[in-house]
């Protein structure tokens, strides 16, 4: 039992960002956030349909992975999800105020950008599993389940 408890709550932390708070969050401030996606796309009716897009990932891929259900590409689906949002939200080198030293934007950003990267990592450890083999084996069976409730051999 312990062993579940284990992959479990690990799972948890790794979706924990996600689901509830960040779901919950675009659900609460919807405007709020479709006013954040504007800063990336300037369209209302894209910004309005990006957060409908990651409000699905974030709810769907986070229960996949809960779950142990398509967790594997759930996985990678979030992994490109973090990725993504680094790349168009947490924007460092646009700052003007970048410094090693003091208070600074751009470097409290680039700490974001940094936990999305590590986050996806996380992600894809999950996706591919510990080793090489991993990653042949999740592109032969992409949508195959880990199983991680699972004790002993399958």
């Amino acid at each position: 039992m312990l062993n579940i408890l284990v992959v479990f709550a690990t799972r948890c932390m790794l979706v924990g960002l996600f689901l509830p708070f960040s779901a919950l969050d675009k659900i609460l401030n919807f405007e709020s956030a479709v006013e954040q996606a504007k800063g990336a796309v300037r369209s209302g009716t894209v910004a309005r349909l990006l957060i409908f897009a990651g409000l699905g990932v974030e709810i769907l891929m986070s229960a996949a992975v809960l779950m142990g259900e398509w967790d594997r590409m759930a996985a990678l689906i979030l992994a490109v999800y973090c990725a993504i949002t680094a790349i168009m939200w947490k924007q460092f080198w646009k700052t003007a105020d970048f410094r090693l030293k003091g208070e600074s934007r751009g470097r409290e950003m680039f700490w974001d950008f940094l936990k999305n990267f590590a986050l996806a990592g996380g992600f894809l450890t999950l996706a591919f599993g510990p080793n090489a083999a991993g990653v042949q084996q999740f592109l032969s069976h992409p949508l195959a389940s880990s199983h991680p409730y699972t004790i002993g051999e399958r």
